[in-house]
């Protein structure tokens, strides 16, 4: 079965479809029939005067979203938005629907839309959303492969926090509890110390109850680590890789962008490279004269990362965070053991961190006193303790939020229109 994407090169020929009704209108003796079937849109024009009776009887009878299956010819059309489409030859239902389509072409309210979120996927907006969603997630691991990465997928289910004991999910594990994953990045930290460069790809979990437009309770996230890489190196590898998604993103998904009514100027940009190294101190100045009551040793809020973002043309690194500010496994900067060797990737356009990453203690005695401090409990971290007993070496990491990658390069207003099904503080359903 043909695609329509496929259509274009098909000028003249006979060819048969199969998709979904999304609009039809008729003039009497003229019935135009919009098509989709998830790789594109298409208009079949059919003649009462040149088609069976059956498949008059068929067009009078559609409804939204019936499927159907349609023969006609391809014809160049250079007012179709696709530049191309068909006339019709025949059409039979595959499977009428058996009610009026929930969504309409009115207005309707977002958690509307969200309830109807299994159909609301069908619009061309969420079609667009969800092949740049596709195209970004392929391309990150394509990127990590040529670097030599290996895949290495961490646990969902761990004994104990990684970022912290505030934001777990708690589930019932056989006679016991575990906790659903925050992070895979402390088991990457184990399998790159085995293949010297490894990542995770998967689902994370945090239940802090935030209703920010960033903010989902399960998200995507990319998570890296590299044996003997420090955190300059670090930076540069998430630098690299966030120019090759977005590049890719600008070549293969123009038309989804033009759907999305992206403005591809600020993308432009990113993918010049030469991403800005700020020091956190020098940022909170900066925050200061903007306006922002931030104080130093404050950790940058979703407002500050707005005012802050909107002063460049492309992403930003903040580096070197207060210690206290930061996760235990974060290693202070030898220069000035008041801040770690972090950094958080700051998307332009007031879309904040997209990426955080940093250079992890290597030292076995530092790292026992920061899980202490952090009232952490040490038994629990023993087996990473292990990978400072037996062979610690420097090594470095980041983890890449996916939805907001999408967020950030479709232009949305809110994460939710960012993953197919959205789970929020106050959302479980579809």
């Amino acid at each position: 079965m043909l695609d329509i994407a496929e259509l274009s090169q098909k000028i003249g020929e006979t060819v048969e479809l199969s998709g979904w009704a999304y609009n039809f209108r008729s003039s009497g003796s003229i019935y135009f029939l919009q098509l989709r079937d998830g790789t594109g849109r298409v208009q079949i024009v059919f003649s009462k005067n040149e088609v069976s009776a059956e498949t008059w009887a068929t067009l009078e009878a559609m409804t939204m979203e019936s499927s159907v299956m349609v023969t006609g010819v391809v014809k160049a059309e250079p007012r179709a938005p696709s530049g191309f489409e068909l006339t019709g030859l025949s059409c039979v239902f595959i499977s009428a629907t058996s009610g009026e389509f929930p969504i309409s072409k009115k207005e309707h309210g977002v958690e509307f839309l969200m309830d109807e979120r299994h159909l609301w996927l069908r619009s061309s907006r969420q079609e667009a959303i969800m092949r740049v969603r596709s195209e970004i997630e392929f391309t990150l691991r394509e990127f990590l492969y040529e670097r030599k990465f290996i895949l290495m997928d961490s646990p969902i289910f761990t004994p104990n926090a990684c970022e912290g004991t505030t934001d777990l999910f708690e589930v019932k594990y056989f006679d016991g509890l575990a906790y659903l994953s925050q992070s895979g990045q402390l088991y990457q930290e184990a399998t790159s110390s085995a293949l010297k460069r490894t990542y995770c790809f998967g689902p994370t979990f945090r239940s802090e109850k935030s209703k920010t437009r960033r903010h989902l309770t399960e998200f995507w996230m990319l998570e890296a680590e590299a044996s003997f890489m420090d955190q300059n190196e670090n930076m540069q590898l998430q630098e690299d890789m966030t120019v090759f998604v977005v590049k890719r993103v600008l070549e293969r998904r123009a038309e989804d962008l033009k759907t999305l009514e992206r403005d591809i100027a600020p993308l432009q940009k990113t993918a010049e490279g030469n991403f800005p190294r700020i020091r956190y101190t020098d940022a909170i100045a900066q925050l200061q004269k903007l306006g922002s009551d931030i104080k130093d040793g404050d950790d940058l809020g979703a407002d500050d990362e707005t005012i802050l973002t909107k002063q460049y043309d492309r992403p930003i690194f903040i580096t070197h965070y207060p210690v206290e500010v930061k996760s235990f496994y974060m290693k202070p900067d030898p220069a000035d053991p008041r801040y770690v060797l972090n950094a958080d990737m700051l998307a332009p356009e007031g879309y904040g961190e997209v990426i955080g990453g940093s250079q992890r203690i290597d030292d076995l005695a530092l790292l026992e006193e920061r899980i202490r401090s952090h009232n952490l409990p040490v038994e629990m971290f023993q087996w990473y303790l292990d990978l400072r007993r037996f062979g610690s070496v420097p090594h470095s990491g980041f983890g890449i939020g996916l939805e907001r990658s999408v967020a950030w390069i479709c232009g949305l207003e809110h994460i939710r229109e960012a993953i197919p099904f959205a789970r929020l503080l106050n959302r479980l359903t579809p």
